[in-house]
């Protein structure tokens, strides 16, 4: 197939292996080794796709991962459709299948190329001023057609069939970017013997090497010192080297986020991963991410066929091909003569153009005219010509002061600008490092370092290829803790420009239609038109005018951009300062960041050794974060309600077993174990006798409850602690937290156990007959075992933590077992109990019995604004105790205040309404609309025990309304309730002494 842009000789691809994928339908030749990119302009395809806005004809402009215009869907086979692909980071393999984006009904005749017509009207922050009249329009016209214009590309819809992978790493150095200063740091640092890794985003590491053909390092050429640091580099046991690989997050204490794609140039990929998230944590960061080409800001700067002019060199050297056969350059710095010179080596016509004035050329102007290439010094850019395909740039005469003489038509089908080099300070300023700008490249820089960081090469600001190998070298040895350094000879590199905003011109600045950020189709007029309607901040004008909020995050547009708006600021670049640098540096796919984790792994369910037994007999299960939990155990022909009735009354009249093995456990242990609990809960604790249990209700430091739970002394220095099912976690961290940032002195170890004790619960004035025979080592008399005691022994041969405690209020125990010996013990318990008709109960039972004695949930009884006394449980709190987390909030005003919503319980005066959970409550249900809420109803049940429904609500100034009445929202509208106390059953607590 010809490819008829493909230079006979030259390259880095494979000529021996071609590739063949499809473009539009179209059959695209190409190499291994190619780009998708340069395989379609080795096709002669420069019309790639249409503007995001104007729906412009667009091209490919960068070879990197810069590219802003050339974004491609992507097929890579069933359910492996990715949109906005950049079509210079795309490998071309075979099998492949890429499609432009953002056209109807083709790309050639897209009518959605009206909108450019339309330009005059669709300027910058538009939408904020044309949607606003008539209000009815909104919904019916306006959003819709928004919503449909919105976007770019077409996300998939069939599920993922990749598998992606996650790996956390350490190294000494990590060094991001394999360019010359990334590689000299890396082998700086690894000759030291330091662990390194070296990420860089390329197929190949190299970076300009790759293409910089004319280049020598230390008398020989760079490609033989490239294969040689890449050859010892490969040797060494200490070196990871990842290529592919793009660091595209830099977070606190060098926790640095990488994206490997692993197989997406692989035509196989077998069964490995398709990418790859490393999660690095190194000791130093080298950064050597390089930096970007700027464009030129001209007329119609957009038409396919314009390229940035270090990626014209890049076609030609490294993938061998021509991006034209006719091509003007158009520069205000030294680097672009370079493109020039190797173009006209490939065989290209060349000619060159040159804002600067004669005298402010180097030597580089002397080599092209010795080369016989035409250069056109002290000429602008007056616009473009062409459509789909660039055929000539009009270029003037220009001064200083921005007068342009008689125009030019230089016709070409390739145009290579380039307006100097910004350095990639992306990573470094999401380091939170500080920025300055260096007037003498005109660029921001890295300055003052915030973590165990180090930038070196053309990301600090440093163009010349020995200047870089040498600062990439001191980076590397210095973050490897080496004073070795080392000086390189290299051949000179062309540097230095003038910056320009935009190109002067002699055309209406009106009409002109000069593009700054190419994704998003904001012009430098747009740009001038934010700046005089007021706004003064550079993060301001990116969202009115979106600039640099595109995909490519504002690469190749932000400095032109912010250089735009100092010179109509009339004031310096540094004043505006910089946009945020924000994560990711290019685009990552949902699959790397998910992982692992999705489908069984994205929402893990954890369930107890007794779910199986739950399960055969024919219990349904709800989710409790992240356990699976019997809800209630239905039999034949009942619904919920029937069932939990049922075991309501099972468990008051006889006895229940329920598994609570979910709830958290902490082991707290050591020396000053009773000095930690008395500072982390509201209770006291040093007096607590071994083998009894307390209720411990813990705060955070704003005074507000965070967890409560049951916990008992197993020896002086050892407390078993229970926390919530959902708790368990935080109060361990928390418990952290305190114990090695607060309470370092203190001597004391915590050790998750949830895991290792499954606990049966089993309640009901017949409880203590059913494990009587079951139990050894242990007196059962209320006396010998009060309630809230606790005693070790045996039960079924199997060693016991017997708690007796209740969250029925009836007489309860709860037997902690080791969970492989949990269902052998619970079967034993209910085989012992049949002869006392137990009842299995689920979540639902113990909620409707708990809620009949006024036991709280935390995070249903509370939210995270609750106190103590709002829940009734201030006599809890230690008034001798000195202090302990929260003690001074309590006293806060707020917190002490009259008023505050407190809780209470409700009882309907129609017996049969169960309210709903979260029905608000008010006094008059008459009042106007806005009305004051009072509180909220936190839980509510149909009450067996009590013959009708029953609440729990928080309700400002509660206890002061006991006998009062308010009215509840119902679905028809309000319900009057009268407020009672929380506690329905048993008030004196007479049947949990049992």
């Amino acid at each position: 197939m010809a490819q008829p842009f493909r230079l006979s000789r030259g390259g880095r691809i494979d000529r021996a292996r071609p590739v063949r994928f499809t473009f539009n339908g179209r059959k695209v030749a190409g190499f291994h080794g190619d780009s998708v990119a340069s395989a379609l302009l080795a096709n002669g395809i420069h019309l790639v796709g249409r503007s995001f806005k104007y729906h412009r004809p667009r091209g490919i402009l960068s070879h990197g991962s810069d590219e802003s215009s050339a974004l491609l869907s992507v097929d890579r086979g069933p359910g492996r459709i990715d949109p906005n692909n950049r079509a210079s980071v795309v490998e071309a393999r075979d099998g492949l299948t890429t499609r432009s984006q953002n056209h109807w009904p083709s790309l050639e005749h897209d009518l959605g190329a009206v909108n450019d017509l339309l330009s005059p009207v669709f300027v910058a922050g538009f939408y904020y001023k044309t949607f606003m009249w008539p209000k009815q329009f909104w919904d019916k016209v306006y959003e819709p057609v928004i919503r449909a214009a919105a976007g770019l590309g077409k996300a998939p819809t069939a599920p993922d069939p990749d598998r992606y992978a996650n790996r956390h790493a350490h190294c000494d150095v990590l060094v991001i970017g394999a360019g010359p200063a990334g590689l000299a740091a890396s082998l700086a640092a690894a000759r030291t013997g330091k662990r390194v890794i070296l990420a860089d985003e390329g197929p190949e590491p190299g970076g300009a090497l790759l293409h910089d053909v004319d280049a020598e390092i230390d008398g020989r050429p760079a490609s033989e010192w490239l294969e040689a640091a890449l050859a010892e580099l490969d040797s060494r046991e200490n070196v990871i080297l990842l290529s592919r690989t793009t660091a595209f997050g830099y977070y606190n204490h060098n926790h640095v986020a990488l994206a490997e794609r692993v197989t997406d140039h692989l035509p196989n990929p077998g069964t490995a991963p398709r990418e790859r998230l490393w999660q690095v944590r190194a000791g130093e960061v080298v950064l050597a991410t390089g930096a970007h080409e700027r464009p030129l800001v001209f007329a119609d700067n957009d038409r396919p066929g314009i390229l940035l002019a270090e990626s014209v060199r890049v076609f030609l050297n490294r993938y061998g091909v021509a991006p034209g056969r006719r091509l003007v350059v158009a520069t205000s710095g030294a680097s672009a003569y370079a493109t020039a010179l190797d173009a006209q080596a490939a065989g290209l016509a060349v000619t060159l153009v040159d804002l600067r004035a004669e005298e402010e050329c180097g030597p580089e102007l002397a080599s092209l005219r010795a080369a016989g290439i035409a250069v056109l010094t002290g000429h602008t850019v007056i616009g473009a010509k062409g459509g789909k395909r660039v055929t000539g740039l009009v270029v003037a005469p220009a001064d200083r002061a921005g007068r342009c003489g008689a125009h030019r038509l230089l016709p070409c089908d390739c145009v290579g600008m380039s307006g100097g080099w910004t350095p990639a300070v992306h990573l470094f300023s999401q380091s939170r490092g500080k920025l300055s700008f260096d007037a003498a490249i005109d660029a921001f820089v890295p300055g003052t370092s915030v973590q165990a960081e180090r930038s070196a090469g053309a990301a600090n600001g440093v163009y010349d290829l020995a200047e870089c190998l040498a600062q990439g070298d001191a980076a590397g040895a210095a973050a490897a803790g080496s004073e070795e350094r080392r000086r390189f000879a290299a051949s000179p590199t062309l540097t230095g420009f003038r910056p320009v905003r935009a190109m002067p011109t002699d055309a209406d600045p009106a009409k002109v239609r000069a593009f700054v950020d190419f994704q998003n189709d904001v012009t430098a007029k747009d740009i001038g038109l934010a700046v005089r309607e007021g706004f003064r901040s550079i993060e301001h004008v990116k969202r009115y005018t979106t600039t640099g909020m595109a995909t490519d995050q504002g690469k190749t547009s932000n400095m032109n951009a912010l250089g735009i708006v100092a010179g109509k600021l009339d004031t310096t670049l540094p004043s505006v300062g910089t946009t945020t640098f924000r994560p990711p540096y290019t685009p990552v796919t949902f699959g790397t960041l998910v992982g692992p984790a999705r489908h069984a792994l994205f929402d893990p369910i954890r369930t107890t050794p007794i779910h199986d037994w739950a399960e055969a007999r024919g219990a349904t299960f709800e989710n409790v974060a992240l356990w699976r939990r019997a809800w209630y155990f239905p039999k034949p022909g009942e619904d919920r309600h029937r069932a939990v009735a049922r075991e309501c009354r099972a468990v008051r009249e006889g006895v229940g077993i329920f598994d609570a093995s979910t709830l958290g456990k902490i082991e707290v242990v050591g020396p000053d174990a009773a000095e930690f609990m008395n500072r982390l809960y509201v209770n006291p604790w040093l007096k607590l006798e071994v083998g009894r249990c307390r209720y411990g209700l813990m705060l955070k430091e704003d005074g507000y409850i965070l967890d409560d739970g049951v916990v008992a002394r197993v020896a002086p220095d050892c407390f078993h602690v229970t926390t919530t099912t959902g708790g368990a976690a935080r109060v361990l961290a928390h418990m952290e937290d305190y114990l090695q940032t607060e309470w370092p002195d203190l001597e004391v170890f915590l050790t998750s156990t949830t895991e290792q004790w499954a606990v049966i619960a089993l309640q009901g004035p017949k409880a203590r007959a059913v494990i009587a025979p079951l139990v050894e080592g242990i007196d059962l008399s209320p006396e010998a075992f009060p309630h809230m005691a606790m005693r070790s022994g045996t039960i079924c041969g199997v060693p016991t933590r017997l708690f007796r405690v209740s969250f029925t209020g009836e007489l309860g125990f709860e037997i902690n077992v080791p969970s492989d010996h949990a269902l052998a013990v619970w079967e034993a318990v209910h085989a012992a109990g049949e002869a006392h008709g137990i009842t299995p109960y689920g979540t639902e039972t113990m909620h409707v019995l708990r809620a009949e004695k006024g036991y709280i949930i935390v995070g249903q009884e509370t939210d995270g604004t609750v106190t103590p006394d709002d829940v009734g449980l201030s006599g809890m709190i230690a008034k001798a105790k000195k202090d302990f987390v929260g003690k001074r909030s309590l006293a806060r005003p707020d917190v002490v205040a009259s008023g505050r919503k407190q809780l209470v319980g409700l009882v309907t005066d129609d017996p049969a309404l169960v309210l709903d959970e979260g029905a608000q409550l008010v006094a008059d249900p008459g009042q106007p609309i806005p009305m004051r809420m009072l509180g909220h109803v936190t839980s509510s049940y149909a009450s067996p025990s009590c013959g009708r429904s029953i609440a729990l609500a928080l309700v400002a100034g509660g206890r002061a309304r006991l006998g009062g009445h308010l009215h509840a929202t119902t679905p028809e509208g309000f319900a009057r309730v009268t407020v009672v106390d929380p506690v329905f059953l048993d008030p004196t607590g007479e049947r949990i002494h049992a």
